[in-house]
């Protein structure tokens, strides 16, 4: 088989890890609570979460909502146990002099996005109202998208995103992981921004922390881009070439209460890629050559988490161990009406409901 064939068949059952960008989307993440009851509780949406979704969907098929389930460490032997994804862990911590990457508790991640808020908000409120009960919530986000797909900063956030196959290759899990491929490793963070003293810099002091001219989004060139400006220190290159991450950062605050801050979400094959960039970041490359950025950003968030195929979701039930055999060939997906839709040379993820030969 081909190597685009191979990419093809992972795309096929992966969740829409790598939909394209939407206007409004909702960042969840509880906690599973103690008891066998909240487990089979949290174990039978798992199976159910497609359903739900095509519920929602149904109301406006031209808003694009999909979402995406991921699950932390502790969770994963909870409720699924052996084998595990071979690269999940706790989010790991970073202290530097003031700076810190905090990590913070998070079982499970529900990553929601619609073109539509009310899409967004409707299909949150019908997953808590399966799960509540059994879950603990530890932070709600809802995410707008800023003008021309800014920051609150005022930078074109994303811009270097993998498409299409490249995507793939970035993104979704494949033979290195038998057991887990078409899956993905998701880190988010919520920064919060010092406006005041961001706003307080000239545009060109700025650009020299972010690496890129604010109006165009044009990158620096080497010879005026500082080493610790935030686009030199989150390019990763390994044996020559540079390691793409799948980023769908949103905007969010409350005016009223002077709070202007990004979600950072960033999808990947393996969680070393942005551990490296946020050791960059955080320590410096070398150590004390650290972003600037984060003299006015501070993250208060960060958890890492695994997101299975789709096909995994769909044979957990509330009491078996939930190992899918990935191995085995799925059928064909047919596609909702909004999936048909982004079959126009954009990464055409799949549904997130199939259905798996077990012959």
């Amino acid at each position: 088989m081909s190597a685009p064939e191979q990419a093809s068949g992972i795309v096929g059952f992966a969740q829409p890890v790598a939909a394209p960008l939407t206007r409004a989307a909702i960042f969840l993440v509880v906690t599973l609570k103690p008891g066998s009851e909240h487990r089979r509780t949290v174990r039978s949406l798992c199976g159910d979460l497609a359903t739900i979704m095509r519920a929602v969907e149904f109301r406006d098929i031209e808003a694009g909502l999909s979402c995406v389930v991921g699950f932390g460490s502790d969770a994963w032997d909870r409720l699924f146990g052996a084998p595990r994804p071979v690269e999940l862990h706790v989010f790991r911590e970073i202290h530097a002099d003031t700076r810190h990457a905090v990590s913070t508790p998070g079982d499970l991640l529900f990553h929601i996005r619609a073109k539509r808020m009310d899409l967004c908000f409707e299909l949150a409120t019908q997953i808590m109202a399966r799960i509540g009960h059994a879950v603990s919530p530890e932070d709600e986000v809802h995410g707008f998208r800023y003008f021309d797909d800014r920051d609150l900063i005022g930078f074109v956030d994303g811009t270097e995103n993998p498409r299409g196959q490249e995507a793939v290759g970035a993104v979704l899990v494949g033979e290195e992981d038998p057991n887990f491929a078409g899956g993905s490793y998701v880190i988010v963070q919520k920064y919060l921004h010092d406006m005041d003293g961001w706003n307080a810099l000239s545009s060109e002091e700025q650009e020299r922390i972010i690496g890129r001219k604010k109006l165009s989004d044009i990158e620096l060139d080497d010879s005026a881009k500082p080493t610790s400006a935030h686009s030199a220190l989150t390019t990763i290159i390994e044996d020559g070439k540079e390691i793409k991450i799948l980023r769908d950062n949103m905007p969010f605050g409350r005016a009223s209460q002077g709070e202007f801050g990004t979600y950072f979400i960033g999808y990947s094959r393996s969680p070393r890629t942005i551990e490296q960039m946020l050791e960059n970041m955080f320590i410096g490359r070398p150590a004390g050559n650290y972003d600037r950025l984060l003299n006015f950003s501070r993250a208060v968030t960060g958890s890492l988490f695994f997101v299975p195929s789709a096909p995994f979701l769909e044979v957990v039930a509330e009491d078996q161990p939930a190992v899918a055999d990935t191995s085995a060939a799925p059928t064909v997906i047919e596609p909702s009406p909004s999936e048909r839709r982004e079959a126009d040379g954009s990464l055409d993820i799949g549904s997130l409901k199939g259905e798996i030969s077990h012959e």
